[in-house]
């Protein structure tokens, strides 16, 4: 049985693995997740997610007859313009102004590879928020410091409890992982369970 890594530090990509009960391990690569702003955003999601896999692949000790690799990136779309981890607090505040009452996309591309194969796709969820005060943008900055999170915020965070007036499409792709495609995916074309 091959060892599965999931190529990411995110913990809420590592909690949904484990609530799937899948058995893996993560391991981190310094995999540059810059981009170009004039690009498609689904592209970029799709190209950062293949850098992470691959950087984490080429790392030493990892064996790649032995392991499956998943990686995964996740972004924020308004108006067709990728939004970014904040990189300060007057940041996090601004991005999450622009999505106050209004309608954005969270993509998340998944790169996942063995040694004779490689899938790369992506999931779209659309989030409506319902207009938030900015007294509770500032808390919730203040408080969750979403500053390692694209969009400013975390949706299973008091921001998204209070904040989200409609979700089409996958919660769990909004956390960082549409687990139950990734789940679909590793069963049926690299592990060939049905």
């Amino acid at each position: 049985m091959k060892k599965i890594i999931l190529a990411s530090g995110s913990p809420r990509r590592k909690m949904l693995l484990e609530w799937a009960e899948m058995s893996f391990e993560v391991v981190v690569s310094d995999a540059d997740e810059s981009f170009c702003e004039d690009h498609d955003p689904v592209d970029v999601a799709l190209q950062i997610a293949k850098m992470k896999n691959h950087a984490t692949a080429s790392m030493p000790g990892i064996e790649r007859s032995e392991t499956i690799i998943i990686s995964a990136d996740t972004i924020v779309v308004l108006d067709q313009k990728v939004i970014g981890k904040p990189k300060d607090r007057n940041e996090a505040i601004h991005i999450l102004s622009q999505l106050s009452g209004r309608s954005h996309t969270v993509i998340t591309a998944v790169c996942i590879t063995s040694d004779v194969d490689e899938c790369l796709f992506h999931v779209e969820t659309e989030v409506v928020f319902h207009p938030i005060t900015i007294t509770d943008i500032e808390h919730y900055v203040d408080v969750y410091k979403p500053y390692d999170k694209a969009g400013a915020y975390a949706i299973q965070e008091w921001i998204g409890v209070i904040g989200i007036q409609q979700i089409k499409g996958d919660f769990y792709n909004v956390m960082g992982l549409p687990v139950s495609t990734v789940i679909r995916t590793l069963n049926e074309r690299f592990l060939h369970r049905k």
